[in-house]
């Protein structure tokens, strides 16, 4: 089944001013509705291709874990593992290849094999016989050891699901029976049908003795070419179990999408547990790449018992998009998008269509769980059942009470750090914490996207005030930020900014950004469980790279270290003053050493005259203090050192003749001190004299 087709189209719905883009803050009209952000997970990660294959040919797979142990899975398009002289993993030849078969699938993650047991006709019938249709798997599922399969009519384009019925198989799969006069559902109503799993045999509803099965209205994705209108609700039945495919017991919810539940046997009546109205990749560079799309899909919906949570598991063209509830009918919630960005995609990185999670392999804490998901676009071959890692940690609220160090990056794999960025064009998300910093990933893909990111999430809380970036490489059409560069952190489930945050050396916003150049955030203490820099991405093809990203609740962090943060012409905190005569900042008058500001002193006085900052270190440890300094050239007393909390000289340089600016350096042991004081200064001569300063930094050698 191929999915990728161009789109070019706005959202359909009445008086949208604009669309939703993934990236950016969006602008959507007033009446639509978005689902509210999870709190119900700290961190989730999913591997970027298919890890787990078997030697089978197919897509959708849907499936369910029956009495006897083994999981059966339905998939279009192929010969599922009966294969022949066909190779697995391979796109199907045009009929009389099955468009629909039935297999059973044994053992466990590792060593899976299948048989399979029934195909075509046997298993259902194609109810539009304009010759445009054929038959699709939705949705199955396991009840008193019997087996029901959800089967549509789709077009041959992909673009409307008009019909849709019930199978059902008393002998493990090997043969069907349906009421061949009619199907259950017609007119697009209803007619992408996937069953709730409840695990084995449908063991772990033990709330009532109904079935639930989850629908879409009109396609069983976005259709491309507007046939029909784009799904963007998903509805809920109830049915008894002993009557599942007597139309006349189902039930439809009618509540609303807070998860009040109320039932009526009228269909019309029918109200979403889950409506999306987002857009995502508004605008795409290629007209290739589909645009605009919409983001519920035929995927999954798993009861993840250990969790006590329900899963629905959804995707668009280059997203996966996942939602999770306490209850079957809501409130739903989205916990998590992978933006696998647009094709060219490969073996390695990859999304697809149709995500399920299958019951049987959910680890006994509920924590790992496997996607199936299918594809063959853009290089990425994936065509069979098979099945990538998907991790997640429950959220568990905690008080941030890490010690300041220069050196424990926070970053550390160990830490159960989970990177996060808006796409990795080639799937390296290893490469941003593992210390290498002579590495490219970018953000690369087909989207004209005016926000992008780089960062973390941990499964607890961290204090923290400084984060190194490291660059990529430098492309032609991109790689570095253009703008609106800030560090954002991510405190009870929301992305807050940073504080007073200095950057060193100052970004420079375009291609002299890199390669593999190191930029230091640094900010005001802060705590949270995540963190990411952010800002507008650069170039014609809006992306930027990454090769490490390195994160410290650090001692010594010097605040406005190249004093871009003062206000106006007159010195102001972090920084201090000591001498009587003028002192101030040069405020984009071309003075600087980097960025725009500089501090400056002038005097024709003999008099003592500094600038200072008091900073935090800690005790019994050596640090390097560095700064850039030019003078007037006509003195010999200038100073630039450290002092303790008492006044005294830690240690200090001795400068004068700086006609340019030139970096001083002091190598010190903190000794005793929890803080000292930063202090740049000189004596005056007597005569017109004046020193400039800018970019002091203290670090850990």
């Amino acid at each position: 089944m191929k999915t990728f087709r161009k789109k070019s189209k706005c959202v359909i719905l009445v008086s949208v001013a604009s669309c939703w883009m993934l990236a950016g803050a969006p602008s959507l009209p007033a009446h639509a509705v978005v689902p509210q952000d999870s709190t119900f997970f700290s961190t989730t990660a999913i591997e970027s291709s298919d890890t787990i294959n078997t030697a089978s040919q197919g897509d959708l797979w849907a499936s369910c874990w029956a009495d006897d142990g083994h999981l059966y899975a339905a998939n279009g398009d192929g010969k599922g593992f009966t294969l022949g002289s066909t190779s697995p993993n391979s796109i199907p030849p045009a009929p009389p290849n099955p468009d629909i078969a039935v297999n059973r699938i044994s053992g466990s993650i590792g060593s899976l094999s299948g048989a399979t047991l029934a195909t075509n006709h046997a298993v259902g019938q194609i109810w539009n016989t304009s010759g445009s249709y054929n038959r699709k798997p939705t949705g199955m599922v396991c009840v008193n050891g019997e087996l029901y399969l959800a089967v549509q009519d789709l077009n041959l384009d992909f673009n409307d699901a008009p019909n849709a019925t019930i199978a059902k198989s008393t002998d493990h799969g090997t043969t069907w029976t349906w009421n061949t006069a009619a199907p259950m559902f017609n007119n697009h109503t209803f007619t992408t049908i996937m069953f709730l799993d409840y695990g084995q045999n449908s063991a772990w509803n033990t709330f009532d003795n109904y079935v639930y099965a989850y629908g879409l209205d009109n396609n069983w994705r976005d259709s491309f070419d507007n046939t029909v209108s784009d799904p963007n609700k998903l509805f809920l039945a109830r049915i008894p179990k002993s009557s599942i495919q007597n139309r006349t017991t189902w039930e439809f919810y009618t509540g609303d999408l807070n998860g009040n539940a109320t039932w009526s046997s009228d269909i019309n009546l029918r109200k979403p547990v889950l409506q999306d109205d987002r857009r995502i990749y508004a605008s795409t560079r290629d007209s290739a790449h589909p645009s605009n799309t919409s983001v519920l899909s035929q995927g999954g919906i798993v009861y993840n018992k250990a969790l006590n949570r329900y899963l629905y598991t959804s995707w668009t063209e280059y997203t996966f998009e996942f939602y999770e509830a306490p209850q079957p009918w809501g409130p739903w919630k989205k916990f998590m998008t992978k933006d696998f960005g647009g094709y060219p995609w490969s073996d390695t990185k990859n999304g697809g269509y149709t995500t399920v999670i299958p019951s049987k392999y959910i680890s006994a804490d509920g924590k790992t769980m496997y996607v199936q998901s299918n594809t063959f676009v853009g290089g990425a071959t994936n065509y069979n059942f098979s099945l990538r890692k998907f991790v997640v940690e429950p959220y568990v609220s905690t008080t941030a009470a890490n010690l300041k160090s220069d050196t424990i990056n926070l970053a550390a794999p160990a830490n159960g750090t989970k990177p996060i960025e808006k796409v990795a064009h080639y799937g390296n998300t290893q490469f941003y914490n593992d210390g290498s910093t002579t590495q490219n990933e970018d953000s690369w893909d087909q989207e004209n996207k005016t926000t992008d990111w780089w960062g973390y999430m941990w499964p607890r809380n961290y204090n923290m005030n400084k984060l190194v970036y490291t660059t990529g490489q430098m492309f032609s059409d991109g790689g570095w930020f253009s703008g609106d560069l800030k560090v954002q952190i991510r405190r009870n489930s929301q992305w807050v900014d940073a504080t007073n945050v200095q950057v060193g050396p100052n970004y420079p916003y375009n291609n002299t950004a890199g390669p593999n150049k190191s930029y230091t955030f640094t900010f005001d203490d802060t705590w949270g469980d995540g963190i990411r820099i952010i800002g507008t991405p650069g170039g014609s093809a809006k992306f930027t790279s990454i090769s490490e990203l390195a994160v410290y609740y650090a001692s010594g962090v010097v605040q406005d270290a190249g004093f871009e943060n003062q206000a106006n012409s007159t010195v102001s905190a972090p920084w201090t003053t000591d001498g009587p005569d003028s002192k101030g900042i040069d405020r984009g008058s071309g003075f600087a050493h980097s960025g725009a500001n500089n501090a400056w002193i002038r005097t024709s006085t003999t008099n003592w005259n500094a600038l200072m900052q008091q900073v935090n270190v800690l005790p019994n440890t050596n640090y390097v203090l560095k700064g850039w300094i030019r003078n007037s050239n006509n003195f010999s007393g200038g100073f630039f050192g450290v002092r303790n909390s008492s006044g005294g000289v830690i240690s200090e340089v001795n400068y004068g003749g700086l006609l340019n600016y030139t970096q001083q350096t002091i190598a010190f042991n903190s000794g005793s001190n929890t803080s000292v004081t930063l202090f740049v200064g000189y004596w005056a001569p007597g005569v017109d004299s004046w020193i400039q300063v800018d970019d002091i930094v203290l670090e850990k050698p």
